[in-house]
């Protein structure tokens, strides 16, 4: 049964053919492109993508720069796959609205669960979701609508931004360790990969200004919010 269709760029065709070999048995139908131009003739020709996985150093048009392009017409989820892993470079790509980050060398396993995570998520949102409202401390989280706002006023969170929120909140008062953290927001084992936590956490603090300060640093365990 096909799973989806995923669009692969990668300058180096055996990174290309390693992810689609793995894509192709859990199901998907996948496309590649080996530089950002191919990519985003690509991406504007095929309008039934669920996910592209995207490489950030590439020839012609690096993959900040497709990113860029994409999200000014388009949400679709995005993995960036990257031997570029300092906190600044995964800063950039959630600044411009990648959804997950995922370095080199990586396992081919782990990659598929991850998309398949994203595109599972994704489909819930078009379904629906629920028309659940949260609110704390001045945070107002409308997970039907997928929006959120601080003393009425409308921010925009990347996807997983608003999900981490929307953790927060719900599990408010309650000490998160950063491994509960990745298990219910990630919804897969992230491995102990407790910096995409921290990175998450500093721009969705930076995001709700004075009310960042809402989320305290339990240091050597986790975070917790208080309102």
């Amino acid at each position: 049964m096909e799973q989806g269709k995923i669009l692969v760029v990668d300058d180096e065709s055996r990174i290309r053919k390693l992810v689609k070999d793995f894509l192709t048995r859990e199901g998907y139908e996948v496309l590649e492109a080996g530089d950002g131009e191919e990519a985003l003739h690509i991406f504007n020709q095929q309008h039934d993508l669920n996910l592209i996985i995207l490489d950030v150093m590439m020839p012609k048009m690096n993959g900040y720069q497709v990113l860029q392009k994409i999200r000014e017409t388009s949400k679709i989820p995005i993995i960036m796959l990257t031997a570029k892993t300092s906190e600044e470079d995964e800063l950039q790509g959630f600044n411009l609205g990648v959804d997950e980050y995922i370095g080199k060398p990586f396992s081919p396993k782990i990659l598929v669960a991850r998309v398949n995570a994203v595109i599972r998520r994704g489909q819930q949102e078009s379904a629906g979701g629920n028309g659940e409202v949260l609110e704390a401390g001045g945070i107002r989280v409308d997970i039907g609508a997928h929006t959120a706002s601080v003393d009425g006023r409308e921010i925009v969170l990347s996807v997983k931004e608003f999900e981490l929120l929307t953790y927060f909140i719900q599990n408010k008062g309650i000490a998160l360790s950063r491994d509960t953290i990745l298990n219910n927001v990630w919804n897969y084992d992230y491995f102990g990969d407790a910096r995409t936590i921290d990175t998450h956490v500093k721009k969705l603090r930076a995001k709700l200004g004075d009310k960042g300060d809402l989320i305290k640093t339990i240091w050597g365990m986790g975070y917790k919010f208080e309102a």
